[in-house]
C-alpha cells in the first residue's frame, strides 16, 4: 500500500538522521514528509511512526558518540529518566494540545536561540563544564521533563533545544552537547513510544524502512560531527536554525 512512498520517505529519513545526529532538528525534515505521505492517518499515528524511525537513528548516533565522547552520567541519567516520564505524559496529551500555539512558541524560541548563538561567538567551542552538584542535577531534571513533554506532544527541534541548553546552561562544547542530547532523546522517544505502540499508533512497515534509513543518516552525521569538531557543529547549528526559522515562519505567517 505504501510502496510508492517508501523511497522518498527513506531519503527524507536519511537526511533527517544526518541532521539530527549533528545538531538536532531532523524531525522538521522527516515529519512533514510523513504528514504529506500519510494524510489519511491521524496525527498520533504519524507521530508514532516518526518516533520509531528517529529512535533507531538516535540509538545509532548515540553509540557512535559514546565511543569518542566522555559523558557526564551523573547529570545525564536523571535527565534521561525525567525526559522519559514526561514524554509519556506528552504522548497522552497529544490530542489535547493546541498545535498552532505550540508552533508559535517554538518559532519564537528558535529565533532567540539563533540570535544568542550568533552573538556569542565562542559559545560551545570550548569545554567549560561547571561542577555537577545538586543544582545542576535539578536543572537537568527540569529541562529533561520540559523537553520530554514537548517531544511527546509535538517533537521537532527537541534535539536542537537540548544542545543549546547543554551548551548554555552546563558549559558543554557542541560535541559533548550533541552526544548528551542524543542520550536524552533516547528517553523522550522511548517514553513517547510507550504510549504510541500500545495504542496502535505505529505503522511498522513505513516506520521500519524509515528507521533503517535514519540509522544510516545518523551514523554519517555523527561521523562528520566527530571529525570536524565543535566549530563545524556551531556553524551547522546556526544554518539549521535559520532554515527552521524560515520554514516555520513561512508556514505561520504567509
Amino acid at each position: 500500500m505504501f510502496d510508492y512512498f517508501l523511497i522518498p520517505l527513506g531519503l527524507f529519513a536519511f537526511c533527517g538522521g544526518l541532521i539530527d545526529a549533528a545538531v538536532g532538528g531532523g524531525g522538521l525534515v522527516q515529519l512533514p514528509a510523513l504528514l504529506h505521505a500519510l494524510p489519511q492517518y491521524s496525527l498520533a499515528t504519524v507521530f508514532g511512526t516518526n518516533k520509531l524511525a528517529v529512535l533507531a537513528g538516535t540509538t545509532s548516533s548515540a553509540f557512535t558518540y559514546m565511543k569518542r565522547v566522555k559523558i557526564l552520567w551523573k547529570l545525564i541519567i536523571p535527565t534521561v529518566f525525567s525526559a522519559f516520564v514526561f514524554a509519556f505524559i506528552g504522548g497522552l496529551s497529544v490530542s489535547f494540545m493546541p498545535k498552532a500555539l505550540m508552533s508559535y512558541i517554538v518559532f519564537f524560541l528558535l529565533v532567540l536561540m539563533a540570535v544568542y548563538t550568533f552573538i556569542k561567538k565562542d559559545l560551545g567551542k570550548g569545554d567549560s563544564k561547571k561542577d555537577c552538584g545538586k543544582r545542576e542535577i535539578v536543572l537537568g531534571v527540569f529541562f529533561g521533563g520540559l523537553i520530554g513533554f514537548y517531544d511527546g506532544v509535538f517533537g521537532p527541534g527537541s534535539g536542537s533545544f537540548l544542545i543549546f541548553l547543554f551548551v548554555r546552561c552546563f558549559g558543554f562544547n557542541f560535541i559533548n552537547a550533541s552526544a548528551s542530547a542524543k542520550l536524552v532523546n533516547l528517553g523522550t522517544f522511548t517514553g513517547s513510544l510507550a504510549f504510541f505502540i500500545p495504542s496502535g499508533n505505529v505503522l511498522w512497515l513505513v516506520g521500519g524502512v524509515m528507521a533503517l534509513c535514519n540509522m544510516a543518516g545518523s551514523v554519517t552525521g555523527a561521523f562528520l560531527a566527530l571529525r570536524y569538531g565543535s566549530g563545524f557543529i556551531r556553524v551547522f547549528f546556526l544554518v539549521l536554525l535559520v532554515f527552521l526559522i524560515g520554514r516555520m515562519g513561512f508556514s505561520l505567517f504567509v
